[in-house]
């Protein structure tokens, strides 16, 4: 039998349908290459009390003996905030990547007191040899330091992966997007692209990051009266330095406030890429032996975050900062989806307090690190793609994509859409799905992975309540002696508290309670009842708990049944 050719193949594990926990494998013949390994927040209405949702692993663990490395784009957590998670499960798999967000991926691991993998510091045009592919490093400008694009070669062709990016003429570090590389990839030919598409709904190009720093700078300097607060993401090294500057300017101590601020301006500082003078940043405990008007706090929280420093901040329970009608608060970012109504919550607490509350709406605060509709256009256009598949992106954002190519000539049969678990295989003349791998969601709470049964047992308890239906049980005579119930979260008449005891006696009358079986039996039957009743007359869902507490006089202690969640 012919040996069968070997073709690209592309996983998408995440990052697709959705913005958050983006994780690429791409496999050709015995080598497996991972791109990125991202996390995504939790809502507290789609996952109550979830710390983080990450990939699923289960194709990776299946593929162990094939993965050469992990290769990252950039240091934002959808990129890389299921790393401990993946090293956890499947071993210490080399990882690349900028010499930021390696950083960040020790102090993660060095939290949870793991042991470190391979670690490579990479740089603009480097080349990492990994299994059969070629891996080269090129430079893009983001919201954070460090990012790139990568240009993979492999035996029969070439993908290029965007990453995040935006185009920025005129960045604070002054290391551009380096756009000759990306146009002479373009030049020698393409067959893949995997391009970014967060905001492909926009029309034109992205602002500078400098436009922020004119609104910074004005602000900073019409409030010398004032103590100036400014939240904003930690990550965004680029802003905390302009402010930093702008802050020596006119004699400003620095202070930072939240963990992740603190911690990622200490690694920046060590890196070199955030520089001040040795006098400029005080502990945030030490703002109390200066002059309000002489102080500038840095903070984290522009998302109305629950644990974060400014939440606290407006809410009272800060223990350095409090808020006051001498403060200016500018918020420097502006709310990712579904983070609207904690923001703007934030805003009225800090108002509540007296303070000016500066944000999106009134300022220009904040500047987008993803790339608009001609920026996209113009990737497109110097990387010249055979093929491409639209990511990191919600549908309608890789649909709005899709119109974008095809506007450029890109043929339709050359585009294909993807979704979490889909997989690609190219070759040199098609573009085809082939079978899809096992992909989703897992959810982290704590130490511990949570099922979607768990969740929706959650989400039923938030909204319908829970019944508990205790059934006190003679054993010796088969006896039903008591019965007591118990609600939370949903409030029951007595006359149909009443109703509902009866329906518990008819259910144990018809039941034989002999055995194990028989008393699971039981339990079934008295929720279902139970449910079907609850559901007629109240037209609510809580969940049925029956519990068994046996009594027997041989026994001296009773013994409590505790039906499965």
């Amino acid at each position: 039998m012919a040996k069968q050719p070997k073709q690209l193949e592309v996983a998408f594990l995440g990052g697709v349908g959705e913005i958050g926990k983006n994780m690429t494998a791409i496999k050709f013949g015995d080598d497996i290459i991972i791109i990125d390994c991202g996390s995504t927040f939790p809502s507290v209405d789609d996952t109550p009390g979830i710390d983080l949702i990450i990939p699923d692993f289960t194709y990776i663990k299946a593929n162990l003996d094939k993965i050469k490395g992990v290769v990252i784009t950039h240091g934002h957590e959808d990129h890389i905030g299921g790393i401990p998670y993946l090293l956890a499960e499947c071993g210490n798999i080399p990882i690349y990547g900028s010499s930021l967000a390696v950083a960040l991926i020790r102090h993660k691991l060095t939290e949870k007191k793991m042991d470190m993998p391979k670690m490579h510091v990479v740089k603009n045009g480097d080349v990492k040899k990994l299994g059969v592919f070629s891996v080269e490093f090129v430079s893009v400008t983001h919201s954070i330091l460090g990012a790139f694009a990568l240009s993979i070669n492999y035996p029969s062709g070439s993908l290029f992966h965007t990453g995040d990016y935006k185009i920025d003429y005129t960045p604070i570090d002054g290391e551009s997007i380096d756009l000759g590389r990306i146009a002479s990839i373009g030049n020698k030919g393409v067959t893949l692209m995997l391009g970014e598409s967060t905001n492909v709904e926009k029309k034109g190009t992205t602002i500078s990051e400098q436009e922020v720093g004119v609104t910074l700078q004005r602000i900073i300097e019409t409030h010398s009266d004032k103590r100036i607060i400014i939240a904003t993401f930690a990550s965004n090294v680029n802003r905390v330095q302009q402010i930093i500057r702008m802050c020596e300017k006119v004699g400003r101590k620095v202070a930072f406030d939240g963990r992740s601020m603190v911690k990622i301006s200490e690694i920046a500082k060590e890196l070199g890429m955030l520089e001040y003078m040795d006098n400029t940043v005080i502990d945030i405990e030490d703002i109390k032996d200066f002059e309000p008007n002489k102080l500038c706090i840095i903070s984290t929280g522009s998302q109305g975050e629950p644990m974060s420093a400014l939440t606290r901040m407006a809410n009272g329970e800060d223990r350095s900062v409090v808020i006051g009608d001498n403060d200016v608060v500018a918020i420097s970012s502006q709310p990712i989806p579904g983070n609207e109504k904690a923001v703007y919550t934030l805003i009225n607490n800090l108002y509540r307090r007296g303070a000016k509350v500066l944000y999106g709406s009134l300022e220009q605060l904040h500047v987008s690190g993803h790339a608009c509709q001609d920026e996209l256009k113009l990737m497109l256009s110097l990387v010249k793609p055979k093929y491409f598949i639209p990511v990191h992106g919600e549908y309608r954002h890789l649909k709005k994509h899709e119109e974008l190519a095809l506007s450029l000539g890109i043929p339709k049969e050359n585009i294909r859409l993807v979704d979490t678990g889909n997989r690609i295989a190219i070759k040199k003349k098609s573009i085809q799905f082939i079978d899809s791998v096992e992909a989703g969601e897992v959810y982290v709470d704590g130490d511990s992975n949570v099922d979607s049964m768990v969740l929706r047992e959650r989400k039923q308890l938030s909204s319908d309540g829970v019944l508990i239906a205790l059934l006190d049980i003679d054993v010796e005579n088969r006896a039903l002696t008591a019965i007591d119930i118990l609600s939370r979260g949903v409030v029951f008449e007595e006359e149909f508290l009443e109703k509902m005891k009866d329906v518990i006696e008819d259910v144990f009358a018809t039941s034989s309670y002999k055995d194990e079986k028989s008393r699971g039996g039981l339990k079934n039957n008295v929720r279902r009842k139970l449910e079907r009743m609850i559901l007629n007359k109240l037209k609510q869902r809580p969940m049925v708990l029956p519990l068994l507490i046996e009594h027997s006089k041989t026994e001296k202690t009773d013994t409590v049944e505790v039906d499965e969640v």
